[in-house]
C-alpha cells in the first residue's frame, strides 16, 4: 500500500502542477509539468515541449530528465524523484526507468487524462497486445542484417571494462 504524501511531496507536486498550469497560457503547449528533486532541491524542469519543438518524445517528463541531466552532467538518478502533474505516458515512465529513478508521484491519473483527450491509457493498453495484435507493424531484419545489428552490440560490450551482464 502507499504512503500518504509528505508535506515536501504536496509542495513538490503542486510545483509541477502549476508548471502544468502555466501551460495553459502558451499556445501550442499542452498542460503537462515535471521536476526531478535531489535531495530536496529542484534540479530540474519540464513543461510538455512536444509542439514548440516539433518533437513528439519532448513531454515534461523527458524535459525534465535532459534538463537535469544538463544540470548534473550525468544521466542517471538513482538518488532522485520525479514528480509530475500527471501520470506518464508509457514513453515517460520507461525514461524514469532508464533514468533509474527510485520514486515517481504525480498527480492526475492516466484515467484523469484519458478523459481530456490524450491517449496515454489506450498506449498502455496497446502495449499489452501480442506484436502481431498491435497498430504498428514491427518488422525485425532477419539474417544478415539481423547479425551485422547484433555484431555491431557485440563489440560495444566487449570494449567495457566489467563483462556485461545479460538482462534476459
Amino acid at each position: 500500500m502507499n504512503e500518504p504524501l509528505t508535506s515536501a511531496d504536496e509542495q513538490f507536486l503542486e510545483r509541477a502542477i502549476e508548471i502544468s498550469r502555466r501551460a495553459l497560457e502558451d499556445e501550442g503547449k499542452t498542460p503537462f509539468g515535471a521536476i526531478v528533486v535531489i535531495d530536496g532541491q529542484v534540479i530540474a524542469e519540464g513543461t510538455s515541449s512536444v509542439v514548440e519543438l516539433r518533437d513528439p518524445t519532448a513531454h515534461a517528463e523527458v524535459m525534465a530528465l535532459r534538463n537535469a541531466g544538463a544540470a548534473l552532467g550525468r544521466h542517471l538518478f538513482e538518488d532522485g524523484v520525479m514528480y509530475a502533474s500527471s501520470e506518464p505516458c508509457p514513453m515517460c515512465l520507461v525514461a524514469c526507468y532508464w533514468a533509474r529513478l527510485p520514486r515517481l508521484v504525480f498527480g492526475a491519473t492516466s484515467h484523469d487524462v484519458a478523459t481530456s483527450g490524450f491517449e496515454d491509457l489506450q498506449l498502455y493498453r496497446e502495449l499489452t497486445r501480442s506484436t502481431p495484435e498491435r497498430s504498428l507493424r514491427e518488422e525485425p531484419a532477419r539474417d544478415a542484417l539481423r547479425q551485422r545489428a547484433a555484431d555491431v552490440l557485440r563489440g560495444w560490450a566487449d570494449q567495457l571494462a566489467e563483462p556485461v551482464a545479460p538482462k534476459l
